[in-house]
């Protein structure tokens, strides 16, 4: 759906799949700072919005997905995964559940996709799923952006839902943006990429693995009952290493090209995996996060693009392997 806020003066759209909300305003380093202080929110309403209502919305979504969420508090913000039988990542969910219902938002286009999965895993079960994203638009930034301290406001609109950093916004309410100077999605995405946040889709592709981008903790809860693909997590978990990692790189500034998504990285003329996102941050220059293989030593300064590349370690390359291995969780993956 096509933000209104796309009409503002000196908008200019955002690149597929963020191309029905702004990606700047024509001020992409002072954006960013108001980002950071706390006196602007961003267009996120391209984002995908459910709702989960019933009784038994909470079990339902503990026993289907990676994080713990049958004591979820109400107002407690989290995210969670959905997994394919191979443990491999296929939806990425923040929420929230406000005491009647959990509320989330998805990637633009995953929504139909992730409601069809959850509507065959009803059963007799007293839930209800629904996609609002025609209600409802995402907003960020209350708190100064991904890795922001900035308050949250407490003149919150009538209907709005609070989600952490984000805002559930009736979508008619769009326009008014709580007040605060609206900042393109650019802004938000150097701050993402400097907070070392992966982007399903973007640090992520068919075969990635929580693992590899750093979800354990922050979407998988390693010590709850089974779910589809967490054979696979608590192998790895305890058994092994994944077979990528995701990196932090500070790139050449010197080079006037910025790598796009899907770019190569190399090492020595050899293609060791790919660009996830980049950004010109108004403080580190250009930065982007990739996934590479596990074994690229540490120290060593990569291409991507062709652009020189430093490294910052995100997932170690022995993630993983517990040190503590439970003989019976052994024999049970066996």
């Amino acid at each position: 759906m096509r933000s209104p806020l796309l009409d503002t003066p000196g908008a200019v759209a955002a690149d597929a799949p963020d191309a029905d909300v702004a990606a700047h305003y024509g001020d992409l380093y002072g954006e960013q700072r108001a980002l950071v202080a706390g006196e602007a929110v961003v267009d996120r309403s391209n984002r995908e919005v459910i709702r989960i209502a019933g009784a038994d919305r909470l079990k339902w979504l503990n026993d289907l997905s990676s994080q713990k969420l049958d004591t979820l508090r109400p107002g407690e913000p989290t995210q969670t995964l959905f997994l394919d039988p191979q443990g491999r990542v296929e939806h990425h969910l923040v929420l929230v559940d406000d005491g009647e219902a959990v509320w989330g938002h998805v990637e633009p286009g995953t929504a139909g996709p992730l409601v069809a999965y959850l509507e065959k895993m009803r059963f007799m079960l007293r839930v209800e799923v629904a996609d609002v994203t025609a209600d409802y638009a995402v907003v960020s930034g209350l708190r100064g952006g991904p890795a922001g301290t900035a308050e949250a406001p407490a003149d919150l609109p009538d209907g709005a839902i609070p989600l952490g950093d984000d805002l559930l916004l009736p979508r008619r309410l769009l326009p008014e943006h709580l007040g605060r100077r609206p900042v393109g999605l650019w802004a938000y995405e150097a701050l993402r990429i400097e907070a070392h946040v992966p982007r399903l889709g973007f640090e992520t592709d068919h075969k990635a693995i929580p693992h590899e981008v750093g979800w354990i903790g922050t979407a998988v809860q390693l010590n709850k009952g089974c779910y589809r693909g967490q054979e696979t997590v608590a192998r790895v978990h305890n058994l092994g290493h994944p077979p990528r990692r995701l990196v932090f790189l500070h790139l050449d500034g010197s080079v006037d090209i910025l790598p796009r998504h899907g770019d190569p990285v190399t090492l020595d003329g050899e293609q060791v995996g790919f660009v996830g996102s980049a950004a010109r941050h108004h403080e580190l220059g250009p930065i982007a996060l990739a996934l590479v293989k596990r074994t690229v030593p540490v120290d060593a300064t990569l291409l991507a693009a062709g652009v020189a590349a430093a490294q910052t370690v995100i997932v170690p390359p022995d993630a993983g392997r517990n040190v503590k291995i439970d003989p019976a969780l052994r024999r049970r993956l066996r």
